[in-house]
């Protein structure tokens, strides 16, 4: 005989409860100038259960935790700013919501909507919110030429730091 699974009463109200979330997350405040990053990074982890938020993105949260560890985030906020105000947004939240949409295969401002109402999407990059297509398009259009170039020696200097040798005795030991 074939066991069934009993379905959970608090399924529904589950699911009927995220979007609520989202609007709240999404909902407009008054934001003070915001120093440090909104998408802080999460604490990603992966998993394979029946009762987990799930993304077809996993590999964004590995790319997010990498740039955050090689200091790209901070690279963009040394050098001079596009933003007169960071509301809610620093520079680097704007540039980094601009690159996973290329990595995603996105190819229009308007691809990151989807994302944005996506909880499992917010939770992988730690965020509250992800700027939406209006802010993410004024922020590419102030870039002039040395604009661009400043962004590019931000990952340039980046790039080294990511390709420098291994310390002593990296890779010694093997997995057990």
């Amino acid at each position: 005989m074939k066991a069934t699974r009993r379905v959970s009463r608090n399924h529904p109200e589950i699911l009927r409860a995220r979007p609520r979330r989202i609007q709240r997350r999404l909902a407009p405040r008054p934001w003070a100038d915001q120093l440090e990053p909104m998408m802080a990074g999460g604490n990603v982890h992966y998993e394979l259960s029946e009762q987990t938020c799930a993304t077809a993105y996993g590999g964004r949260g590995a790319i997010h935790t990498m740039a955050h560890r090689v200091g790209w985030g901070d690279e963009i906020d040394r050098t001079p700013h596009l933003l007169k105000v960071r509301l809610p947004h620093p520079e680097n939240d704007h540039a980094l919501n601009v690159a996973y949409k290329i990595v995603r295969g996105g190819q229009r401002l308007e691809d990151i909507e989807r994302r944005r109402q996506k909880e499992s999407f917010l939770e992988g990059l730690g965020a509250q919110r992800i700027p939406d297509p209006t802010p993410a398009g004024d922020f590419t259009r102030r870039f002039h030429i040395e604009d661009i170039a400043r962004l590019q020696a931000c990952i340039n200097r980046t790039r080294r730091r990511v390709w420098q040798p291994p310390p002593e005795g990296f890779g010694d030991r093997g997995l057990h």
